[in-house]
């Protein structure tokens, strides 16, 4: 075409310049037709399209205007016009239109990648509500093959520019490994870290991540290609390094929120020096609870048959079995708990003796509670526990509790006065 209008503008009696004037007008014209091409894309079917996405339920017609993938996709159908306008008006051997050309498919190739990644985000945003997506860093996923388009993309337009083909290219880059290894250190290191959490179901969002290395306990809200961010209960927000996860150790709570019971295993220390064996009158005042008398009365027999049969006396306390407060006391309590309607009956319950420390001896409770929403279980632990130490003095036992200040002031004599 371009030939044939210099003929043209020759036979009209111009002589200079032709081919200059000749390029000029069919510039002009491309323009001119791209230009038009343009509105028509942008302007009118782009919008009209627009319209209807909005009106559609569809998550995934949304999310393609969302994530730009008809915007790229009509540059790239402008690209592709631009090629054949190319061919069509300009001499094939001239050195405009090789310089055209090879921008007009580098343009392609960047339109191409662009496209890839919108293609990609909507698939990210259409599954990451789905089941699937919650049990895989599907984010750092999608990041490390955008990672590893960019790089072929960024390649092939190298190989373009050089004339060259892209096997050679990347042999050449082969040289180059070591300085590539440790310029995307992060991200090869991120990818095969969120490769393995996946595969080994490590972690997922949602999950409670308790690291203190690294500052975090709260929800993982992000899992990417290289970082992981956490949201702590003080509201912070903690980022930790993908591999971080693999190279360290970390408590996932999700075993857990999935189990349905948070557990409680707390101490009560009791004063060793009320710990005494229990008289006829306490025994007796301890089988009026409805949740003793059974034990009250199997053991009593149980003793007195096992002292008669030893033919013991009742000379010392020694030399006979009897019942102890802190014994009576672990029974009720773990009867009491099993009764409780906020604690696990299918899981682990137990009330056992510790070694004895300078706290005193150690009675630990461990049970579950049915909920391991944080303020529920809070208050469900410290609902037992009032109750506990509220019922101690039933028992004849005291709470272990160290010396204070004011303690000490009240033993010393002349309190209040001055000393000579």
């Amino acid at each position: 075409m371009q030939l044939s209008l210099q003929h043209w503008l020759q036979a009209y009696g111009l002589t200079r310049y032709t081919d200059i004037i000749a390029t000029l007008i069919m510039l002009a014209a491309m323009g001119g037709l791209c230009l038009v091409i343009h509105v028509l894309l942008h302007k009118v079917l782009l919008p009209i399209l627009k319209k209807q996405s909005d009106k559609s339920p569809h998550l995934w017609s949304k999310s393609l205007f969302k994530h730009l993938l008809f915007n790229r996709a009509t540059w790239l159908l402008q690209a592709v016009l631009f090629q054949l306008l190319l061919q069509l008006l300009f001499d094939p051997h001239s050195i405009l239109f090789t310089a055209l050309t090879t921008l007009c498919q580098l343009w392609m190739m960047l339109l191409c990648l662009l496209i890839g990644f919108s293609l990609l985000d909507v698939i990210q945003a259409i599954t990451s509500k789905s089941a699937f997506a919650q049990q895989i860093p599907l984010r750092g996923i999608v990041q490390s093959i955008k990672l590893i388009m960019a790089i072929l993309v960024v390649v092939l337009m190298i190989s373009l520019l050089l004339g060259k083909s892209p096997g050679s290219l990347l042999t050449g880059l082969g040289a180059m490994t070591a300085v590539l290894m440790l310029v995307f250190r992060d991200p090869i290191l991120g990818l095969v870290a969120g490769i393995q959490l996946s595969a080994n179901d490590m972690l997922k969002i949602g999950d409670w991540l308790d690291m203190p290395k690294y500052g975090a306990d709260g929800a993982v809200i992000d899992i990417n290609l290289t970082t992981v961010k956490v949201h702590n209960w003080d509201k912070t927000i903690v980022t930790i390094p993908a591999y971080a996860l693999i190279s360290d150790s970390f408590k996932n709570w999700r075993g857990m929120s999935e189990s349905g019971g948070r557990r409680i295993k707390r101490s009560v220390n009791i004063d060793t020096t009320s710990i005494h064996f229990l008289s006829q009158t306490e025994i007796e005042q301890l089988a009026q609870a409805r949740l003793l008398t059974p034990y009250l009365g199997d053991k009593q027999q149980e003793i007195s048959e096992w002292n008669a049969q030893q033919g013991v006396d009742s000379a010392s306390l020694l030399n006979h079995r009897a019942l102890t407060n802190i014994g009576t006391f672990r029974v009720w309590l773990e009867s009491w708990l099993k009764s409780h309607p906020k604690i696990r009956q299918d899981m682990t319950l137990m009330v056992r003796q510790l070694a004895p420390a300078d706290h005193g001896q150690p009675i630990e409770i461990y049970a579950f509670t049915n909920t391991v929403i944080w303020a529920e279980y809070e208050a469900i632990q410290s609902d037992i526990f009032d109750y506990i130490y509220a019922a101690l003095p039933a028992f004849g036992l005291r709470v272990h509790q160290s010396p204070t200040s004011a303690d000490i002031r009240s033993l010393a004599p002349n309190r209040g006065h001055s000393l000579d």
